[in-house]
């Protein structure tokens, strides 16, 4: 990328709101309810969305109209049955709307401009020693540009905004990175949605990192096959979310699901967080104490094969720890499943998948009934994913409790 100094700037240049469809997002639970009902099962005529949401074909009629009308939904092809007409499955537009995500990791910043259907149209990245605001915003602004220069105007129309997952207090980092500390105080008194407002008139959504992804693997990944669920990303540092009865949590302060301060026993009998064991971060400090260059588990994912040898060990004791850490999560509350996802290839999340399992079945699990532990399916662009989902989907899907229980 270019010097952040040097990105244009000009807010006519950036995507702006219009006067469609996505200034207000949908209103009606109705529309809501049918929309959600095709995102999460897939295309479906009309008289099968009738019969499962519990409304007169007559309402869902004039609803898939309107739908159809604003570019949300579109026809599918017409599946012949044995007898009668041939039915017409009606499926989301993929350009229907458009949501952009942003990640603020530990050494690089990802950026992704995703449409309705979870399709990545768009994606830039930036690798930096440490992130500060002016560098962050540089390159948000500059992949704004690209953005819109990528897309035709009645498609720029329909961005519904910019949803940005970040580590809550990241100002903390200070002493992980050996960052310059005032780098860091920066962040500490910068209002993020305020700041991308000087830029944008996009809407901004700030996220938890963990929770963003977990918002990922609700809507487009295997998590949309369970009402209830643990989740936990392994990335510089481990974090995680909850799911219940098909809505991410995210509590009062934005902040449930902080399963990476979960307490667990190491291996000598003491107690830490899990943070301190699961993270990338603890294998990079690893590999530099054995003088191996752990920059090259970042910029080539076949280095994960090629350091097994130091690899492993530190699999196996996070696979260890986060089944501890999910035995806790199913003493409060009954999840059925527990996924594990991260930022490394998909060998390194299917073994600590395996060892999780197997240390799972070792527990002592009385009065507690075991999870089932499976792998997440989006993997590294999670994080970023998620906040570009979140955004789409308070916009026009239902994310209330109640509302898809009958899906």
């Amino acid at each position: 990328m270019t010097d952040s100094t040097e990105t244009p700037d000009p807010k006519s240049e950036i995507p702006a709101l219009s006067d469609g469809v996505n200034q207000s997002g949908l209103r009606d639970y109705n529309e809501r309810l049918l929309l959600s009902m095709i995102q999460r099962t897939g295309g479906m005529p009309g008289s099968e969305l009738a019969k499962r949401a519990s409304l007169s074909p007559q309402t869902v009629s004039v609803i898939l109209r309107k739908l159809e009308k604003i570019q949300l939904i579109q026809k599918g092809e017409p599946v012949r049955g044995k007898v009668g007409k041939p039915s017409t499955p009606m499926q989301l537009n993929p350009d229907g709307a458009f949501s952009v995500g942003l990640n603020i990791g530990r050494r690089g910043a990802n950026m992704v401009l995703m449409d309705l259907v979870g399709n990545v149209r768009f994606e830039k990245e930036f690798r930096y020693p440490y992130p500060t605001p002016r560098d962050i915003f540089g390159f948000l602004t500059e992949g704004l540009y690209d953005i819109n220069q990528s897309l035709k105007p009645a498609q720029r129309k329909r961005i519904t905004g910019i949803g940005i997952a970040m580590p809550f207090e990241i100002w903390n980092w200070t002493d992980l990175l050996g960052a310059p500390e005032d780098a860091f105080a920066e962040w500490k008194h910068i209002d993020v949605a305020a700041e991308i407002s000087m830029f944008s008139d996009l809407p901004v959504l700030v996220l938890n990192d963990a929770t963003a992804a977990c918002h990922a693997e609700h809507v487009f990944g295997r998590g949309r096959e369970y009402r209830d669920f643990a989740y936990f990303f392994v990335g510089a540092f481990v974090g995680g979310g909850v799911v219940m009865n098909n809505a991410v949590i995210e509590g009062n302060r934005q902040n449930a699901g902080a399963l990476g301060a979960m307490r667990i026993t190491g291996d000598d009998g003491t107690s830490h967080a899990l943070i301190d064991s699961a993270s990338i971060f603890i294998l990079e400090e690893m590999l530099a104490k054995a003088g191996i260059d752990y920059a090259q588990l970042h910029e080539d994912p076949e280095s994960w094969h090629t350091l097994a040898e130091s690899v492993i060990p530190w699999v196996r004791k996070t696979g260890t720890h986060i089944a501890q850490a999910a035995r806790q999560a199913c003493c409060v509350i009954d999840f059925e499943t527990i996924f594990v996802d991260g930022a490394f290839p998909d060998h390194v999340r299917d073994s600590i998948v395996a060892h999780a399992r197997a240390e799972l079945e070792r527990l002592d699990m009385r009065g507690v009934i075991a999870p089932a532990i499976e792998h997440g399916a989006i993997g590294t662009k999670a994080r970023e994913i998620g906040a570009a989902s979140s955004l789409m989907y308070n916009q026009y899907f239902l994310n209330a409790n109640g509302g898809l229980k009958s899906i």
